[in-house]
């Protein structure tokens, strides 16, 4: 079971996606307003999404990717990344992603959408 409140929500619930550089920094923030809160997310964030969204949406035969968040040591990322990346985490198999999701939407196999 969760340990977490899970929140779904569809597409009829986004009000607006607003994207913007704030003054005086030099990476995006993205703020997507819902019908009752806004959620920002810094650039790094929106990346690893777009990286998970590719990975699975233009892919011939994958159906889920798992990306986990962990403190990299300057010798483990390229220079000028930062020390926190979300990367692939490749102890987590594609059926481990599809179970979660299908966990968090409390769906079981055989559900329909």
């Amino acid at each position: 079971m969760l340990s977490r409140e899970t929140r779904v929500y569809p597409n009829d619930r986004v009000k607006e996606i607003v994207a913007a550089i704030p003054r005086g920094h030099r990476h995006l923030r993205l703020a997507i307003v819902f019908d009752d809160q806004v959620i920002v997310l810094h650039e790094a964030t929106v990346a690893a999404i777009v990286r998970a969204y590719t990975s699975v949406a233009l892919h011939p035969s994958r159906k889920g990717i798992w990306l986990s968040g962990r403190y990299m040591g300057s010798s483990e990322r390229k220079h000028g990344f930062a020390k926190y990346q979300i990367i692939e985490d490749h102890s987590r198999s594609e059926d481990d992603a599809v179970e979660t999701i299908m966990e968090y939407l409390g769906m079981r196999d055989g559900d329909k959408v």
